[in-house]
């Protein structure tokens, strides 16, 4: 057998996709962010990675999380006390777009995905119970573990490495997208927090940002990538 056909029994069997498939999902991604309405839905899931690693740095900073909100325009909010408030505020945006290559990374694990997507699921789901309050939170958040749990119903598993894919994409683009909102934001945001903290002024913040969802962007092509070499 060749190399070239090794390379593909191989790509096919870990869910890594090709160059062309990447491609083609990183525009369906890119598309999906900028549909009125239809873009919704994957905009929480990017407010609630953002909150959710708030969260996780105000429990590694020795803090305690309240309660978070989100809200239907893709905003949200961390309740919390304590902890380290340089790491808390710099960790959301940060945090998101490591979600997002967490997610597409995991999607390239074609035999795990139900236990991915499950395992997505329940985070989602303990959230409500540990940090959700009001029944708007509550709501959005069914909303994305039912989101998560409707595609195991499909039962061949190379779709659901394609839509898992196309959701970390999504989520890696609009952690891109969203700091640059801050820059029409006087007095607000994260950056605006950051800047006051330690007088680094906000745009250098939301440069940081950028950069780093642009990394995430670029490991997930990289791990495309690293299927083409010869298998020894």
């Amino acid at each position: 057998m060749s190399n070239v056909n090794r390379n593909n029994l191989l790509t096919q069997s870990c869910g890594t996709p090709s160059r062309g498939r990447f491609v083609l999902e990183l525009i369906a991604a890119f598309l999906l962010t900028r549909l009125p309405y239809i873009s919704v839905p994957f905009k929480w899931f990017e407010s609630y990675f953002h909150e959710l690693s708030h969260g996780i740095a105000t429990l590694l900073t020795g803090g305690i999380v309240s309660h978070i909100e989100l809200f239907p325009n893709g905003a949200g909010l961390c309740y919390s006390q304590g902890g380290n408030a340089v790491l808390i505020a710099f960790s959301g945006y940060l945090g998101a777009a490591v979600w997002g290559y967490l997610i597409f990374l995991l999607a390239t694990w074609r035999n795990g995905i139900r236990f991915t997507l499950s395992i997505l699921a329940l985070t989602i789901l303990a959230s409500v119970v540990l940090w959700a309050r009001d029944l708007l939170t509550i709501a959005i958040l069914l909303c994305l573990s039912g989101l998560i749990l409707l595609p195991l119903k499909l039962k061949n598993s190379r779709p659901l490495n394609s839509l898992l894919r196309i959701l970390g994409l999504m989520i890696i683009l609009n952690a891109m997208a969203s700091p640059m909102v801050l820059f029409g934001l006087a007095g607000q945001g994260d950056a605006v927090a950051l800047a006051q903290m330690t007088w680094i002024p906000a745009w250098c913040w939301v440069v940081i940002w950028l950069a780093v969802s642009c990394c995430m962007l670029w490991l997930s092509w990289q791990k495309v990538d690293s299927t083409k070499g010869s298998i020894k």
